[in-house]
This record gives C-alpha cells, sequence and structure tokens, in this order.
C-alpha cells in the first residue's frame, strides 16, 4: 500500500527542513529537539479527571511517575491500570513528549495509566531502563491497595523502544508468576540485529533512518554482547510460552515492521492470544500523529478497544 497522503506531507515537510540528524547533535540537543517537536502533529490534550505526578523510590534511585485517571479514583475502588513506558530509542522523550498518548489510552481504555519516567543514555547505560522498567512493575503491584490497582486487570505498554520495555517486562512478569491483562506494544523493537527487509527498505526517508537507530543503540549498549541479551531484544527469549495476551500495532513503512510481524508470529505459534494490526500507510511514531493523520486515531481508537477488552470491558462501553 502506498503511503497515506498526510504521512507524505510530513516527510516531505522533514525533508525540506533538513535538520540536523540526532547523531550529528547528540543526546542532549536531541532530547531538547524532540520535547520540542514531538506533540506538533499530535491531538489536542484531552481532558481528564486527574492527571499528577508522583516520585517512585527504587533501590539507588528515585523514578518520577505520572498517573492519569478518567475518572475521579479513590484507592479503595481497585481499577484496571496500564503501566506505561515512552519511545524514544533509550535516549530520547519523557512523560511529557508522551502525555497525550497516554491521556488517550486511560480515557478511551478506561483505565488507570502510570506512566514511568525511567533513565536514559548514555549516562545510564543497558541494563539501566530495562531495571527501571522490571522495578517500576514490581513496586507497582506492591503498592496496588494505596493506589487503587486491581492486580487482576494490570497490562504494561509502551512504544518504540517502550514497547520494548514492555515486552521484556511480560516476561519477566511470567518467569515471576505475576499475571497480566495484556502486553500493548506499539511498534516495538524485538531483535538483535537489523538485517530484515523492511529495515533495508526504510533505511532512508521515513524519519526514523539506519543511522538513528544504530545511534540510539549505540548510547544505550555498553557492549556488543548486549544485543544477545533477550531484555534487549525479546525475540532471544528462549521462549514466550505463558506470556500475557498480546497486541501489537506495526506500521508499513517502519523499518520495525518485519521484527513485530516475527513477534506476532512467535507468539502464536507458542500459544499466546495475539492481535497484530499492521497499518500500512503508516511510519514510525505514527501514533503521536493523530493531530494531522486520521488514521493514527484509528490506531488510537484499536488500542483503547483492545485495553477495554483485555480488562473486561466491551467496545462500545461508554468511557468517561
Amino acid at each position: 500500500m502506498a503511503l497515506d497522503p498526510q504521512v507524505e506531507k510530513i516527510l516531505t515537510w522533514a525533508a525540506r527542513a533538513n535538520a540536523p540528524a540526532y547523531p550529528e547533535i547528540g543526546a542532549t540537543a536531541a532530547r531538547e529537539h524532540y520535547a520540542r517537536v514531538a506533540g506538533t502533529l499530535d491531538i489536542v490534550t484531552p481532558a481528564l479527571a486527574e492527571v499528577f505526578d508522583f516520585d517512585m523510590p527504587l533501590a539507588g534511585r528515585v523514578l518520577r511517575v505520572r498517573q492519569y485517571a478518567p475518572w475521579t479514583h479513590h484507592w479503595a475502588t481497585p481499577k484496571p491500570a496500564l503501566v506505561y513506558f515512552h519511545g524514544g530509542g533509550f535516549t530520547i522523550g519523557s512523560i511529557e513528549t508522551h502525555d497525550r498518548v497516554c491521556r488517550v489510552l486511560a480515557r478511551g481504555g478506561d483505565c488507570l495509566v502510570f506512566s514511568v519516567d525511567y533513565r536514559l543514555a548514555p549516562e545510564h547505560r543497558f541494563p539501566a531502563a530495562v531495571d527501571d522498567a522490571f522495578d517500576a512493575l514490581a513496586w507497582l503491584r506492591s503498592e496496588a491497595a494505596s493506589l487503587g490497582i486491581d492486580l487482576a486487570r494490570l497490562a504494561v505498554g509502551g512504544d518504540s523502544a517502550g514497547g520494548t520495555l514492555a515486552a521484556a517486562s511480560a516476561i519477566h512478569a511470567r518467569d515471576r508468576g505475576w499475571p497480566l491483562a495484556l502486553q500493548l506494544l506499539i511498534y516495538p523493537g524485538l531483535s538483535h540485529d537489523q538485517n530484515t527487509e523492511s529495515h533495508r527498505r526504510c533505511a532512508r526517508g521515513y524519519l526514523l533512518d539506519a543511522e538513528t537507530i544504530q545511534w540510539f543503540f549505540g548510547q544505550y549498549l555498553r557492549y556488543p554482547a548486549d544485543r544477545h541479551d533477550w531484555r534487549f531484544a525479546p525475540l532471544l527469549a528462549d521462549t514466550l510460552a505463558g506470556l500475557a495476551p498480546a497486541w501489537i500495532a506495526a506500521a508499513g513503512y517502519d523499518p520495525l515492521r518485519d521484527e513485530n510481524v516475527a513477534y506476532a508470529r512467535r507468539l502464536g505459534e507458542e500459544g499466546v492470544p495475539v492481535e497484530l494490526i499492521e497499518y500500512p500507510g503508516m511510519i514510525h511514531a505514527f501514533f503521536q500523529h493523530a493531530g494531522f493523520v486520521p488514521a493514527a486515531r484509528r490506531a488510537h481508537d484499536d488500542a483503547c478497544a483492545a485495553l477495554r477488552r483485555a480488562f473486561g470491558g466491551f467496545d462500545d462501553e461508554p468511557v468517561g
């Protein structure tokens, strides 16, 4: 399928802007640039009943977490919850850059969302981000009663590198006997190498190019051997059997498209319920283009419907 016409416009504007590539400007400037542009094509910020930040004390560090609720929430009435990890190649991004996506998922999924501001590279290299994801999930489980989380309806999710963290967290949860209702994986990174047809076909000209992907990994990974660790590349896990059901969004013009398809296929072969939806005319990060690209809004609706189903709701159930 051809590129979505609105996406074509985005790529044309990006080419004309001729902005310096992240590898040229370094991590600090890349974060600042991404923070400025991340919401440019996103939807108007949805209003929710409750949005606030709190500190999560973990061993040797404190992480910031943003909690979202589409209704007035009290700890005495446990609700379904999604633990969310933002994208950004483990190097850029924050709970601020993904605020609107989390609001959409809270409102449309009719659930609490806890967005985790995990540590970034290169200041904190592998496995810092994945350790933060694992420990955040453990902490939220331990504090479920005080936070009003229904542990029978707890999910993990994320986009891009955050999708990697969510997929790895689902494996971690299985290995510890922690049930999850869903793993919501939005164009996640899953492979230890980039030797697929989609990586070759989309190596240039689709916003996330091959050079930038390798630069992100160079910021995050300590040694070449880290690439072969399943916590970085969940496709390398010995087994995916017994994992939580998965909902995976793939983009047709995303270098990561083929590894998303491969992961969905392997989940299915190993007995895990999985729904893979490919959005053919989309590019990487399209979930943050929903203010300009109607197809991205449809993907928001699909993700929210998947959450409601996982939590025992219905697609036509009123939300809010």
